[in-house]
């Protein structure tokens, strides 16, 4: 039988080693200046209790299987074309029924770097280059695409695709460091998220 002194010990050197990390194994151990924030939930009555009782979602049929890599935000235009998606190679791509094609792109200083590679993951050292499109609206009045990428802003581009033009890269003189999701209301007003002002994806 082990000793309970033993086990105190065993759980204390195991306290000890989670909480230095001295061989660094922690998936945050190459972020220094982390810093964790409590969250406030909500009381368990005001959470909604809606369940997919018929479970749609898991027989709903998965659509695009290995056609694209990494898709993020989708959207569809306001003639209800689409849907228009971000891909890990920094491209926005339209579904025109048939084929994928290439729409726009954020970084102007695309190159055979950013051509499709094995996987999403690939593409990661180069994501500062080529642009990572993760956030796409559409302005229902002006068919403007307005895209968050990644590293590089907020851009808009015209109902023809192509290079988008950058619209913001910093706020209040920081940097925005990594742009992620967008919503646009009805008078045309323009939302957007900052995820962190101090890490980037890679």
């Amino acid at each position: 039988m082990i000793p309970i002194g033993f086990l105190g010990l065993l759980f204390l050197l195991l306290a000890l080693y989670c909480g230095t990390d001295p061989f660094k194994h922690s998936a945050i151990s190459e972020f220094p200046d982390f810093e964790s924030y409590k969250v406030d939930l909500p009381p368990w009555e005001l959470v909604p209790a809606d369940r997919d009782k018929d479970n749609l979602l898991q027989k709903s049929e998965i659509k695009f299987l290995n056609q694209v890599q990494g898709p993020e935000s989708i959207a569809f235009d306001p003639l209800g074309r689409g849907p228009y998606t971000g891909v890990a190679d920094g491209r926005v791509l339209l579904w025109d029924g048939q084929n994928w094609k290439d729409f726009a792109y954020t970084s102007s200083n695309r190159s055979e770097i950013c051509n499709p590679k094995p996987s999403p993951q690939s593409y990661l050292p180069n994501e500062h280059i080529c642009g990572r499109p993760l956030g796409l609206r559409f302005d229902k009045n002006t068919g403007d695409l307005y895209i968050a990428d990644a590293y590089l802003g907020l851009f808009k581009v015209g109902p023809e695709g192509g290079l988008a033009t950058p619209l913001v890269t910093e706020v209040d003189g920081v940097p925005l460091r990594f742009t992620n999701d967008l919503d646009i209301d009805d008078e045309g007003n323009i939302y957007f998220t900052d995820s962190s002002s101090k890490f980037q994806r890679r």
